[in-house]
């Protein structure tokens, strides 16, 4: 029925060690060297990844930083501006009262100089006046 060849089963046995052999060599280390070099790759990069991240954020707090520094500093010149613009205004507005008072006192008193030319005015009208007002008043 069934046979067994020793020399045969040998020779098979060569053949599969050796055929393991090849593949070994030819196959499957440089797959597990790729394998193990592609894992080594993504680790590194993951690493790389989680570095930018961390200096990214690191980097957002500093642009954040400045951002408020340059905020503060904005509002500081504003105000300062604003204080200088209020205290322009405040003093022209002051010499333009200090102006305005003083022709004003000057029109009280070239008021008040009219209004004594023109009493005494009247006063030395007054007797012809009372002459005109008498006649008139005897003439009705």
């Amino acid at each position: 029925m069934l046979d067994l060849n020793p020399g045969l089963m040998l020779f098979v046995l060569v053949i599969f060690f050796s055929l393991m052999y090849l593949l070994n060599t030819m196959l499957y280390q440089p797959l597990l060297k790729f394998m193990d070099d592609r894992d080594a790759t993504i680790a590194n990069d993951l690493k790389n990844a989680e570095e930018m991240a961390d200096n990214s954020s690191d980097l957002n707090v500093k642009a954040n930083a400045l951002l408020a520094d340059a905020k503060s500093e904005a509002n500081a010149i504003r105000e300062k501006a604003t204080s200088e613009a209020k205290a322009l205004a405040e003093s022209k507005i002051e010499s333009k009262v200090k102006e305005l008072d003083a022709s004003s006192a000057a029109f009280l008193a070239e008021l008040d100089a009219e209004q004594e030319t023109l009493k005494n005015a009247l006063a030395a009208e007054l007797p012809a006046f009372k002459e005109t007002l008498q006649t008139k008043l005897s003439s009705l």
